[in-house]
C-alpha cells in the first residue's frame, strides 16, 4: 500500500477510541480491503492499552492513545488517523517527531453540525430568544412594550457581513450557511489564496457542503502579521467567526486592541476554535463594560481554561453563550472519521505516497 511497495500486504490497522466498536463501519473496512488486519480496542479510563498492539500496528486509529516511544513501541507503525482535528496538544510527543510516521486528522468532519451551532447561537443573541423563551413559561401571550420595542430593534441578517478567521471545512460551511442568509463573506487565511486553484478546499468535504471551490467570499484578506489581521477585522465586520488552529502564532491572537477595531461595528463574536486564541480578560472587559462595551456579544464552545471555572465572569455576562466544547457532536462523527481513514487507504492502494494522503498534519506548522 502506497510508499514504493508494489502489490497488497497485510497491512495491521489497530484502532484504539473510547467508544464501542463501530462493527458494521470494521466489516466494511474488511470486506473492501481484505488483506487488511483490522483489531479493535475500547479505551477506559484507567485502563492501560496492551503493548502488543502498538506492536502490531503499521496504520493507528486512534484519539490521544499514543505508544510512548514509537520506535521501541510500535516498530512497524507508519500512518496515525487522528479521531480529532486539531493536533496542538500532541507536537511535543515522540510520535509527533518521527519523520517515519505521517499524521491525517478528522478535520471536516465536523463542519456541518458546528456550523449549525455557531448559526444557531449567534441567532439565539440576535433574536433575543432566551428572553422569549423564559417568558413563554409564564403562559403568557402579551409582551411588556419594552420587549416589543427591542425586538423591533432586531436586525436580520440579510446584507451584514461575516467575517471567517479561518477558512478551513468549518468556516466554508458556515459561509455557505451565511451566504444562504444573504450574508456577505469575508475570508482570512494564513496564506495567499490569490488563484482559483489555491482557493480550493484540499481537505475532506461532507458531500453536499462547505465551499470546495472557494468561490463564496466577496473579499478574501491573509497573512500572519498584525497588520495583515487588522486589515481583515476592520472590513466592516458585523460578526466575527474564529476557527483558526491553536498554534504558538496563534495564541492570543485576538485581544483589546483587535477587540477595539471590531467595535467599528459593535460585532458579535463566535469562537469554534480553541480558547487561547483569545485573550480571554481582554474579551470579558470587551463584553462587560457596558455602555462602553466593545463587542455586541459571543457565543463560545470553547474558554481558557476547560472546564471554565464557575466563578469566571464569563458564566454571567447576559450576551455571552457558553457551552461546554460539544459543537462538533454530532451521530454522523464516527462514520465520517472512518470515511476519511477510508479514502486514504484507498490511495495507499492506488500507490499514493503517505504525502498525499487527505487531511495530512504539516507537522511544522502544527496542524
Amino acid at each position: 500500500m502506497g510508499g514504493g511497495r508494489s502489490g497488497p500486504r497485510r497491512e495491521v490497522l489497530v484502532i484504539v477510541l473510547p467508544i464501542k466498536a463501530p462493527e458494521d463501519l470494521i466489516q466494511s473496512l474488511c470486506k473492501d480491503y481484505p488483506h487488511l488486519r483490522v483489531l479493535y480496542h475500547r479505551a477506559l479510563p484507567d485502563k492501560s492499552i496492551p503493548e502488543w498492539l502498538y506492536r502490531e500496528a503499521t496504520i493507528l486509529f486512534t484519539t490521544r492513545y499514543l505508544p510512548a516511544d514509537p520506535k521501541k513501541d510500535a516498530p512497524h507503525l507508519r500512518l496515525i488517523h487522528e479521531y480529532v482535528a486539531g493536533v496542538n496538544w500532541m507536537v511535543h510527543h515522540p510520535v509527533y517527531k518521527d519523520p517515519n510516521i505521517t499524521i491525517t486528522t478528522s478535520s471536516g468532519v465536523h463542519g456541518p453540525q458546528i456550523a449549525e451551532w455557531a448559526v444557531m447561537t449567534a441567532l439565539v443573541q440576535s433574536k433575543m430568544y432566551n428572553t422569549l423563551y423564559e417568558k413563554s413559561k409564564e403562559h403568557h401571550w402579551n409582551i411588556s412594550s419594552r420587549l416589543r420595542h427591542d425586538l423591533l430593534q432586531t436586525r436580520d441578517k440579510v446584507g451584514q457581513r461575516v467575517g471567517i478567521l479561518g477558512y478551513g471545512s468549518v468556516g466554508r460551511q458556515i459561509a455557505r450557511v451565511a451566504r444562504a442568509m444573504g450574508m456577505e463573506v469575508v475570508a482570512y487565511t494564513a496564506r495567499e489564496r490569490k488563484t482559483k486553484e489555491s482557493k480550493k478546499d484540499q481537505g475532506y468535504v461532507v458531500p453536499g457542503t462547505g465551499d470546495p471551490e472557494g468561490d463564496l467570499p466577496s473579499e478574501w484578506y491573509s497573512g500572519t502579521d498584525k497588520k495583515s489581521l487588522h486589515r481583515f477585522l476592520g472590513a466592516d465586520l458585523d460578526w466575527l467567526v474564529v476557527a483558526v488552529p491553536l498554534t504558538p502564532a496563534t495564541k492570543h491572537l485576538l485581544g483589546a486592541p483587535e477587540f477595539k477595531i471590531l467595535s467599528n461595528r459593535m460585532a458579535f463574536l463566535t469562537n469554534i476554535a480553541r480558547g487561547p486564541i483569545l485573550n480571554q480578560d481582554d474579551l470579558i472587559a470587551a463584553l462587560a463594560n457596558e455602555p462602553e462595551a466593545l463587542l455586541l456579544g459571543a457565543a463560545l464552545d470553547v474558554t481558557d481554561p476547560e472546564p471554565l471555572p464557575p466563578s469566571s465572569p464569563l458564566w454571567k455576562l447576559p450576551n455571552v453563550t457558553i457551552t461546554p466544547h460539544v459543537s462538533g457532536y454530532s451521530a454522523n462523527y464516527t462514520e465520517r472519521s472512518f470515511d476519511i481513514l477510508r479514502r486514504n487507504i484507498q490511495l495507499l492502494e492506488d500507490g499514493k505516497g503517505y504525502g498525499d494522503l487527505i487531511n495530512v498534519v504539516d507537522k511544522d506548522r502544527g496542524y
